[in-house]
């Protein structure tokens, strides 16, 4: 899966910062600015809130390196969507995530014990 994203974009994106993961989740639905502000709050419990200026400065680059796409402009408000590489990108992260925590599950559990 990996052979097909350019080394410099996996060099870039993994591992993945929260906000950057965070947004991309928000983003497998079509969403506007003020939208993926409020989904990525609620999935975590408020523990993360995006500022506007962290939030497109982000988008901006997420666009430039093919990982999300403008869909819509005609409201007023600029809607996202994840491409193709962003999902792959965002799998990819998602199966590290999930194995970091696995390791760390195990090994406390071992703590535990003793």
């Amino acid at each position: 899966m990996t052979e097909e994203i350019p080394k410099e974009l996996q060099k870039k994106y993994i591992p993945m910062t929260e906000t950057t993961y965070y947004t991309l989740l928000a983003l497998i639905s079509a969403r506007h600015g003020y939208a993926i502000m409020q989904f990525v709050s609620k999935l975590t419990n408020e523990r993360i809130k995006l500022g506007t200026g962290t939030l497109y400065t982000m988008v901006g680059r997420l666009i430039t390196d093919g990982l999300i796409i403008l869909i819509d402009n005609d409201s007023g408000k600029k809607t996202y969507q994840i491409t193709k590489l962003g999902i792959t990108l965002l799998s990819i992260e998602t199966t590290r995530l999930q194995a970091q925590l696995e390791n760390g599950i195990n090994l406390l559990g071992g703590l535990k014990n003793e």
